[in-house]
């Protein structure tokens, strides 16, 4: 059975939404058909580029007749209001890692999605995606049996990836931008930690990078190791068991897993086209008249933030429009 075609509102037109844009209109069921942005001029060519008309204002982008869903992809700081307003004006929401500054502003965001009987999910490409939760499916089942050793690493140079990644007023650092994956990793995997110890680097109103180390009440302990201004890059999850290890290498975009069993077999998983499987999923989910996404559960939104809030305040990390 053929999927529906399904046709995005993109708020915001970036580094990150020019490539998903080009995978969805290179797909026979999404369109993207409206685009906001703050300056109009960059909207208007973002739209001429994907076949889309661009908006003045954000409620006539969301509000055009030809608009199934919102994409957000936006600056950190603005995901809140956008999100918020494209609920008020009764349409679903996909909306950017990580979901919203606060664990205080997300609740408020599935509240609202609940009131207004629309799907609201956090885009988390990472967990809607087979190869994660096919690490999930062999933790659950005993593959690893007792875990012997846990590591967990996002550390990446992306100081130059985008203006706002070093902007205090548009809520860059590492905590927001990357340390949101090997986070929501590790609480997908393992649950609530029981506690939270989280080290970090300031400079210039941002985090550079932190160590995290999460317990957990079984005496699991996992440090993961945050940056955006290594020297070395070095992205991983590595699980070793009893039973079984595996490594996992740029885990948040991953297209492949093997498990290595002791006993000298091994399985393999692999998947492609992650952004598109992510629409795909939401858009089958949005449509089926879910209002929450299985794959990320707005617990594990909520939990993450959390986790997040709790980094910031032992960093003492307060970005400058929240001093106001």
């Amino acid at each position: 059975m053929t999927p529906e075609l399904t046709r995005w509102c993109f708020i915001g037109t970036g580094t990150l939404a020019k490539p998903i844009a080009e995978i969805l209109t290179k797909s026979d069921h999404h369109q993207v058909t409206s685009v906001y942005t703050r300056t109009f001029e960059k909207g208007q060519a973002f739209a001429a580029t994907y076949g889309a008309t661009a908006y003045p204002t954000l409620e006539e982008a969301v509000s055009a007749p030809d608009v199934d869903a919102v994409y957000i992809v936006t600056p950190h700081n603005n995901h809140f209001q956008s999100a918020k307003t494209a609920l008020l004006l009764g349409k679903p929401v996909l909306l950017e890692k990580p979901f919203t500054m606060t664990a205080a502003e997300a609740k408020e965001l599935f509240a609202l999605a609940e009131r207004q009987n629309l799907y609201l999910a956090e885009a988390m490409w990472t967990w809607f995606s087979p190869i994660a939760n096919q690490v999930k499916t062999w933790l659950d089942a005993g593959e690893f049996g007792d875990l012997e050793d846990v590591r967990i690493n996002h550390k990446v140079n992306i100081l130059k990836y985008a203006p706002r990644v070093t902007d205090p007023n548009r809520a860059g650092g590492a905590i927001l931008d990357t340390g949101v994956y090997p986070l929501t990793f590790a609480y997908r995997l393992f649950g609530q930690p029981e506690t939270l110890v989280c080290e970090g680097e300031l400079a210039d109103g941002i985090d550079l990078q932190e160590t995290v180390t999460l317990t957990w009440k079984n005496g699991l302990t996992v440090p993961i190791g945050v940056s955006i201004a290594t020297d070395k890059y070095l992205e991983e999850i590595y699980l070793k068991g009893t039973k079984a290890k595996m490594l996992l290498e740029h885990f948040h975009g991953a297209e492949s897993v093997t498990l290595e069993r002791a006993d000298g077999t091994t399985e393999t998983v692999t998947a492609k086209d992650l952004y598109l499987n992510e629409f795909n999923l939401a858009a089958e989910e949005f449509r089926s008249g879910k209002l929450t996404s299985s794959y990320v559960p707005k617990e594990a939104t909520i939990a993450v933030m959390e986790l997040i809030d709790e980094c910031r305040r032992q960093m003492n990390l307060v970005y400058p429009f929240e001093r106001s």
